[in-house]
């Protein structure tokens, strides 16, 4: 059952919060564009078409009027930040992920700073604006779906991660063809199976390391036969090391920043 403790904004603001392990927010749309950014642990975000998970690294833009529900994994302090339809940041139509680095990073902390007077919050909020025109989107996303036999497809390959299906083995147990499997994964996802299927592992990695497990532990648990593959194609991917990366996740300071 989704979960909502708090109410969801109608007006565009920035918020900070702190949400538990496990926490959930149900489906809901804002009249208003959105960023979400996690500054310790790892969110969830999915629509009809997709998922992404974010984290320290990087932000989620989510533009007005998308459905769209979250999940937390591992203790998490969540910032948001709503900005106004008519002169957005980021032109993007559809959720898009992207990068943050330290200056952004401390930007958003700041801007979503509780007790934050009005006038120095806009200011740093439009500092905020700046920098993501210049920010570098990452497409780090878990596209969803649509025909039942690629969902049958991806549901057993995520079932066993530690299990290298081929094409040939999945059609078997989906009812298509090895051929016509092959063509809905590069329709529907743009991308062959085995891309999608490191995309799927280095996702449920990214959680298995946000909820406490080792790096070792991540790269087993999602199919990598040894720890350095594991390493470099995780890093490829998300931009930094696991362990960095988890260092990040597991930080247990969730007290707001300190003002003056």
């Amino acid at each position: 059952m989704f979960q909502n403790s708090h109410p969801l904004p109608s007006e565009p603001r920035s918020t900070w919060d702190h949400h538990p392990a496990g926490h959930t927010i149900e489906r809901h749309r804002h009249p208003f564009h959105q960023l979400i950014y996690v500054s310790s642990g790892v969110f969830a975000v999915r629509t009809e078409e997709a998922a992404w998970v974010i984290s320290s690294a990087r932000a989620l833009w989510v533009p007005a009027g998308t459905w769209h529900q979250h999940r937390v994994y591992g203790s998490s302090r969540v910032h948001t930040f709503g900005f106004t339809t008519d002169d957005p940041p980021l032109k993007a139509d559809a959720p898009t992920t992207v990068s943050v680095d330290v200056f952004l990073r401390e930007l958003l902390i700041a801007c979503s700073a509780p007790g934050l007077p009005a006038e120095e919050s806009g200011r740093i909020k439009a500092v905020v604006r700046d920098r993501l025109r210049r920010s570098h989107i990452q497409p780090l996303i878990l596209p969803a779906p649509q025909d039942p036999r690629l969902a049958r497809a991806c549901a057993l390959t995520e079932e066993d991660l530690t299990q290298p299906r081929t094409v040939s083995w999945l059609a078997r147990h989906c009812g298509a063809s090895e051929r016509t499997l092959t063509r809905l994964f590069r329709t529907e996802f743009g991308m062959t199976y085995p891309q999608w299927r490191t995309t799927v592992r280095v996702f449920h990695a990214m959680i298995k390391l946000a909820e406490g497990a080792n790096v070792t532990e991540a790269g087993q648990e999602c199919g990598w036969a040894t720890t350095s593959a594991f390493v470099n194609t995780f890093t490829r991917t998300v931009g930094q090391t696991p362990g960095a990366y988890r260092t990040a996740t597991r930080t247990t300071d969730h007290s707001p920043p300190r003002q003056g």
